[in-house]
């Protein structure tokens, strides 16, 4: 098995896709709007992934958060509301928010296990900022870390009773940037005690099976390798200060964040202490790269992807859906 997932170029796996991915074994796939059209479509997709592998719990991730970054949408989906609505909530009722924050993201999940979809890349625990870049924006839970890691627990709880898997991101927080890290390398000057704040979330919800790392310089720890590629920030930040002992993500590969060639990049990823690399596009000259630069998965990362497998719990009744999002919304309407 390689130490990577990719994306898939269409609705269907073709014959070249299906022949390279039984050669190569990589550790799961994930989901765009390119790949998504109806229930059905999606779900004999998923099916055809699970038979190629002869795995039941392959994991196959979306990007699926509400708002404006929402992979599967109506009118064949529901519609569901970004993180910021949640934050609204919070401000006049804390428990509330937090209730409808699980309620929301378990009708979501719903949405996700029922076409086979297993891990959603949600909750972002980005601490805000004033000013921050809007790729963050909306998405995010809030301004205060505390309030962040209380919503993202709900959202994780929320996703894992519908049968899907959340990841943490983006660690060790995206937060304090200033630019998108899709156009380029965010560079943050904050202090080691600011950054203590940002991480604070992360470290609440350690035990998560799964998170993701952002393609971030922090100049307090590491001022010439962003947080993917540095050995030092995944060793000493998110595996001893955060304490995060789950399967370790990178973020996209092709962001403009990162420099040199994609098979380079998922190399460095990998070499610094990311268990997978994320590579999205599927372009089969880069995939074929990738597979040819990386060595195959360490024990300690195929363990750590055994354990997250093994935490999903598949459902087979989506017929509460409704209720929860009424819960939701009656909830929401308190703001």
């Amino acid at each position: 098995m390689k130490p990577v997932i990719f994306g898939l170029a269409g609705h269907s796996l073709s014959p070249d896709e299906a022949a390279f991915f039984k050669d190569s074994q990589p550790a799961g796939y994930i989901l765009f709007g390119r790949n998504i059209d109806t229930r059905a479509q999606v779900r004999a997709l998923t099916d055809s992934l699970r038979d190629l592998h002869g795995d039941n719990r392959l994991p196959i991730l979306i990007d699926q958060e509400g708002g404006r970054v929402s992979r599967m949408k109506p009118p064949e989906w529901l519609a569901f509301p970004p993180g910021a609505a949640f934050d609204k909530l919070y401000d006049i009722a804390p428990a509330s928010a937090i209730e409808a924050a699980r309620a929301n993201a378990e009708a979501l999940a719903l949405d996700l296990a029922e076409v086979g979809i297993t891990v959603d890349c949600l909750p972002l625990l980005d601490v805000a900022v004033p000013g921050g870049t809007p790729a963050i924006g909306d998405r995010a839970l809030g301004q205060e870390p505390l309030r962040v890691a209380a919503l993202g627990r709900a959202v994780l709880d929320g996703l894992k009773r519908g049968g899907v898997l959340g990841t943490i991101k983006h660690m060790p927080g995206h937060g304090r940037t200033m630019v998108d890290s899709h156009m380029e390398l965010p560079r943050v000057t904050a202090s080691e005690a600011e950054l203590e704040q940002d991480i604070a979330p992360f470290r609440a919800l350690n035990q998560a099976e799964i998170g993701m790392t952002g393609h971030i310089l922090f100049e307090a720890w590491d001022k010439e390798r962003c947080a993917t590629h540095s050995e030092w920030i995944i060793d000493n930040i998110i595996r001893q200060r955060i304490g995060f002992d789950g399967l370790l993500l990178s973020d996209d590969l092709d962001m403009k964040a990162l420099a040199g060639e994609v098979p380079d990049r998922a190399a460095r990823a990998v070499a610094a202490g990311c268990d997978i690399a994320l590579n999205c596009w599927a372009r089969m000259e880069e995939m074929i790269g990738i597979v040819n630069a990386l060595p195959d998965i360490s024990d300690a990362s195929r363990a750590r992807l055994d354990r997250a497998k093994a935490a999903i719990a598949p459902v087979t009744d989506w017929s509460h859906q409704a209720e929860l999002i009424a819960r939701r919304d009656a909830l929401l309407a308190l703001a």
